[in-house]
């Protein structure tokens, strides 16, 4: 199943329907366009032509059917041929609105004539309906929408290989973190016994009251808690398991991004506590590579479905 963007477009057009000339309908050709960028929900705002608005719910339903997220704006309009933009008005209706004038005129002699501007539009009003919009432009979104979908399946699959290339790279700057771990508790359990070593000096030296025993006791102590304080394997190997998580997920495809905004937000929390654990200049560098790393990630899953 594909990895879709949030981010998509698409405009489609509807040629006149020459039919409906003969039957004395105007001939009217369609216009629509599709836009959508990320959102958290699926937002969905309409631009429709005055004649359309009656087909919003149908739109909207046709939206909601395949579209999960995303703030989409559709903008629909139409194109009149020449002989309906002129909406020349037939002999019987000209009679029509001159009779109805010189009757207002006889009750109110000071109402003004009709302009020229005016009559037609009382002949646009009066002109047939053309029955076949609503369907014409149903079927117009379906087009644009399975164009749009293909387009944010592509930039979806363009950001998926970013991940893809960001979780290998956090899982080379694990693989460099792990060994710094047990270099790190080896040099600081030299530095203890150096210290109980001397400590013992002092004790044959000068008879202090500290006697050898108590004085190993707490070097041990403190060897102890210093690699407990900076052992960070469960930290990686939760990262680990997260960053498989999302390759998994990505290859899987579907309705993503919400579980992969919570797996971001889980390595960002292992890569932070590795950094507090750090007591070494290079472990605190690999963990600011890895926040950054993660950062870029949460910017593309922010954009997937």
């Amino acid at each position: 199943m594909p990895v879709y963007s949030m981010t998509g477009y698409a405009s489609c057009q509807s040629p006149a329907n020459q039919a409906n000339t003969a039957i004395g309908t105007p001939s009217v050709a369609l216009g629509l366009e599709i836009r959508s960028v990320n959102s958290r929900f699926l937002d969905l705002s309409f631009r429709v032509s005055d004649e359309l608005r009656s087909t919003e719910p149908a739109l909207r339903e046709l939206i909601t059917k395949q579209l999960k997220r995303g703030k989409v704006e559709v903008r629909a309009w139409l194109e009149r041929n020449g002989e309906a933009a002129q909406a020349v008005p037939d002999a019987h209706l000209l009679l029509r609105l001159r009779s109805a004038q010189e009757a207002i005129q006889a009750t109110l002699p000071s109402a003004t004539p009709l302009s020229v501007a005016q009559v037609l539009q009382m002949a646009v009003g009066n002109q047939p309906t053309d029955t076949t919009l609503a369907p014409r432009v149903q079927a117009l979104l379906s087009e644009a929408i399975t164009a749009m979908l293909a387009a944010r399946a592509q930039e979806g699959a363009r950001l998926a290989t970013t991940i893809t290339d960001r979780t290998a790279q956090l899982r080379a700057l694990a693989e460099q973190a792990e060994p710094l771990v047990p270099q790190l508790v080896e040099q600081q359990r030299q530095r203890f016994l150096e210290r109980w070593q001397a400590a013992m000096g002092d004790v044959g030296a000068n008879g202090a009251a500290t006697t050898q025993q108590a004085a190993q006791d707490r070097a041990l102590t403190e060897a102890t808690a210093f690699a407990i304080r900076i052992d960070v394997a469960e930290e990686i190997t939760r990262l680990h398991s997260h960053l498989d998580e999302i390759d998994r997920l990505l290859a899987k495809g579907g309705e993503l991004g919400k579980r992969l905004d919570f797996l971001i937000q889980e390595l960002h929390r292992e890569a932070n506590t590795l950094g507090s654990k750090s007591s070494s200049i290079e472990l605190t560098r690999i963990s600011v590579d890895m926040k950054v790393r993660i950062e870029q990630m949460r910017e593309q899953v922010q954009n997937l479905e």
